[in-house]
């Protein structure tokens, strides 16, 4: 018997809607894996400012320059971030001297990204200052009050440790702006260590076998974190030409309620990927320290999502108007009985209905000839390849974008499930490159 090659197994594997798309951008994609590493926020774990909080799903700054510097962006530009999360597209837009706009629905990542710009106010010395006038008070502080209802803050942490760490609440929370949201960042930051929780995956998973760190240390390494890393922006020179951005609590589906003062020339982003990610239960310590009071509230900023996630719920019988994606649902749903949550038809559903809408959103708000760059990961459930990038790419061409290339950055893989049953049929994590045509 005649031994398949990958690329012959994928296609004789792949739905007749999706084996269409990859025949009709094939001319388009092409591999470009030195880009892997900058699509992850591993590329930001030695960058200045960035490397001080973990927000997983980022990608890196050196990602972001780069398409700056192939597109000439200038002070004439204006950079959007539609999915701006931690801010790394705005930084870099930034210390280019360049205008940035970012909008997000999580509050915790429109804090952390306007906290950045904070930074550049600040002199070496002062947060060590700071820092030590705290320590004096906070021994004698009341508990800040959390969103205790919430079920993973009864488990989280040591009872000695959550008690220390509202304390440090409290007396951050009586600082003065800008110092005050430095170190709620810098707080926020050691959460997760300080617990015994890990960011893993889909999830925020409880460890009882973890060794935690102190509230005091903890936060005493941070600080002299960021000491050095305000050093490190003189040295490199981004204070001298720092530009200021702005970013709005709000939702790329719904531009209209954002005020754009102009037209943005260049678009980088990455959207939530439709892989079952909750970024509310991901990041719920950070929320329910400062964001949300109680349960009720968590929820409904969880159902204000983009509906990436398990929970996401579809509205009036909505369905996408992608045959690609209708093809896969309708097979998914035939063999609901054998995907390890039912739930995900309806979340690929909810997901690009979503996205349709925020392309023609974007076609909307953005200048002529703007470019778009995005960041995209593919999906499988129940062997079923469902290419995200090619989909998306689809639904821009339809509304008036032009594809011009399609990068494949780096090939993941599946569950160790999907593998058992399926086999190693790497999943693309691509980059999509658009540009609006009038």
């Amino acid at each position: 018997m005649k031994q398949l090659t990958l690329f012959e197994w994928e296609q004789a594997h792949l739905s007749p809607e999706v084996q269409r798309l990859e025949a009709k951008y094939a001319s388009r994609m092409r591999e470009d894996l030195r880009m892997g590493s900058l699509v992850s926020y591993v590329g930001n774990k030695e960058a200045p400012l960035l490397r001080l909080y973990r927000y997983k799903e980022a990608f890196a700054f050196r990602f972001v320059d780069e398409w700056l510097r192939r597109f000439e962006v200038s002070q004439k530009d204006i950079v959007f971030d539609p999915f701006c999360g931690m801010g790394t597209t705005l930084l870099a837009a930034g210390c280019r001297g360049v205008p940035a706009l970012g909008i997000d629905r999580l509050p915790l990542a429109v804090f952390i990204a306007e906290t950045l710009a904070f930074f550049f106010q600040l002199r070496p010395g002062e947060l060590n200052k700071v820092f030590q006038t705290l320590l004096g008070k906070v021994r004698s502080a009341e508990p800040a009050p959390l969103a205790m209802d919430v079920a993973i803050m009864q488990v989280a942490f040591a009872p000695q440790t959550l008690a220390e760490l509202r304390q440090w609440k409290t007396v951050i929370d009586g600082l003065r702006p800008p110092m005050r949201e430095v170190f709620l960042l810098l707080f926020f930051s050691i959460l997760e260590e300080c617990s015994y929780t890990c960011k893993d995956g889909q999830f925020l998973r409880l460890r009882r076998d973890k060794r935690t760190a102190q509230p005091e240390e903890a936060l005493a390494k941070k600080v002299q974190q960021a000491e050095t890393d305000l050093r490190k922006i003189q040295e490199l020179g981004w204070k001298e030409v720092f530009v200021p951005f702005r970013v709005v609590l709000g939702d790329t589906r719904r531009l209209e309620e954002v005020c754009l003062q102009r037209p943005p020339t260049v678009l980088i982003t990455s959207p939530p990927y439709a892989n079952r990610y909750d970024y509310t239960r991901t990041y719920s310590l950070e929320l329910c320290f400062h964001f949300v009071r109680n349960f009720p509230e968590l929820r409904e900023l969880r159902h204000n999502m983009l509906r990436s996630h398990i929970e996401a719920k579809l509205v009036d019988l909505e369905s996408s108007r992608h045959p690609a994606v209708q093809e896969v649902v309708d097979f998914l749903k035939a063999h609901s009985k054998t995907l390890n949550n039912p739930k995900i038809p309806d979340m690929l559903t909810a997901y690009f209905v979503d996205m349709q809408k925020t392309i023609s959103q974007w076609w909307k708000v953005l200048a002529s000839s703007a470019h778009v760059v995005m960041v995209v990961d593919n999906v499988r459930f129940e062997g079923q390849m469902l290419p995200v990038d090619l989909i998306l790419s689809e639904m821009a061409e339809q509304e008036g974008f032009a594809v011009e290339e399609i990068l494949v950055a780096r090939y993941k893989g599946n569950s160790s499930q999907q593998m058992g049953r399926y086999g190693r049929l790497p999943v693309r994590e691509s980059i999509v490159v658009w540009r609006k045509q009038e």
